[in-house]
């Protein structure tokens, strides 16, 4: 097993200013959407309840510097990072939160079903860890068409104690899948600290008897991740079988939008504030001159126009009409007729 170390921009090989500006404005953009959809989840003004990534932004740019549409991304219900990172429009997920026709599920899903296979975004999940079997079977799908495409899966901490992750995780070792396992360990699995719940916290170690390659990498260090994601997805893609990631990092706000966090002890809660990812990024890009100060606000300004942009969108879309309850469930609307037979 190895480890990816510590500080920010550890590795940038191969990384120009366009790269460094792509990534930090995906930081930007998910960091304010995030708090602005927690704002509107405590006003009760989204359809379904949001789950935070506070913490997670790192990650979730590196993922959107390394994956290529025609890879596939499963993702879980604190998806909003990897959405944008896979290309989605902001405009569509937070109609999807709002409820919206406009939406990607068409306002009937919630944020627990945002996908959009065209840019493969595949699927994200409800429930924890089943998301991991669904991407052992896309992953063993590309292997048998031979497409050279890597699949990708980003679960939580909590998922490792699953059961459908060491079945994947066996499924995956056995067939050398080209899949990335990517977990986003950010310490607690809801409300329970992962000391609490897991015997063995060293997640990589665990993964490796699965005969999967395993490390353990900074999660607050976006070019950390970058290099650790571009390596294992490589080898996905080369046929080489798959890669365990976990990003180690601390999740910076509450379960879900409205949850009260007041259990989180509040000297680890501070020293992890202290790495929060997008105003990190910008210190590092700073201070190691690949960017300049103006050049870091006019990304921050525009990322808040964007983030207005689509909240503002989404709220102004018509809601789903009575009638869309049976679109989309139904193969064809013969059960539905003969409703109106009866």
């Amino acid at each position: 097993m190895t480890t990816v170390s510590g500080a920010a921009g550890a590795v940038t090989k191969g990384l120009d200013a366009e790269a460094y500006r792509r990534m930090y404005t995906l930081m930007c953009v998910t960091a304010l959407a995030d708090q602005k959809s927690v704002a509107e989840s405590k006003a009760g003004r989204l359809q379904a309840a949001f789950y935070p990534i506070r913490g997670m932004e790192a990650v979730c740019a590196a993922l959107g510097e390394v994956l290529e549409p025609r890879d596939r991304l499963v993702s879980t219900y604190r998806n909003l990072g990897d959405a944008l990172a896979k290309g989605v429009s902001l405009r569509s997920i937070m109609a999807e939160l709002y409820g919206r026709r406009a939406g990607l599920s068409r306002g009937k899903g919630g944020p627990m079903h945002l996908q959009d296979p065209a840019l493969g975004f595949s699927a994200t999940t409800g429930i924890v860890g089943s998301g991991l079997p669904i991407a052992a079977g896309l992953a063993m799908a590309a292997q048998l068409d031979d497409d050279g495409t890597a699949t990708v899966v980003t679960f939580g901490d909590g998922a490792t104690s699953i059961g459908a992750w060491h079945e994947a995780m066996n499924f995956a070792g056995l067939w050398q899948l080209p899949l990335v396992f990517v977990c986003q360990n950010n310490q607690w699995g809801e409300h329970t600290p992962i000391a609490r719940y897991a015997a063995n916290t060293d997640l990589a170690a665990r993964a490796a008897v699965y005969n999967v390659p395993a490390e353990t990498v900074d999660g607050f260090d976006p070019l950390a991740a970058r290099a650790a994601l571009a390596a294992a997805v490589a080898r996905a893609r080369a046929g080489e079988g798959p890669s365990f990631l976990e990003f180690r990092h601390y999740r910076l706000t509450g379960h879900t939008g409205t949850a009260d966090f007041s259990y989180v002890p509040e000297d680890e809660l501070k020293a992890a504030m202290q790495r929060d990812p997008a105003p990190t990024f910008r210190t590092w890009l700073l201070e190691h001159g690949h960017m300049a100060a103006v050049q870091l606000d006019e990304i921050e300004a525009q990322a808040r126009a964007t983030v207005d942009d689509a909240f503002g969108y989404a709220a102004g879309c018509e809601l789903p009409a009575a009638s869309d309850i049976y679109t989309d469930v139904f193969a064809d609307d013969s059960w539905v007729r003969s409703l109106h037979n009866d």
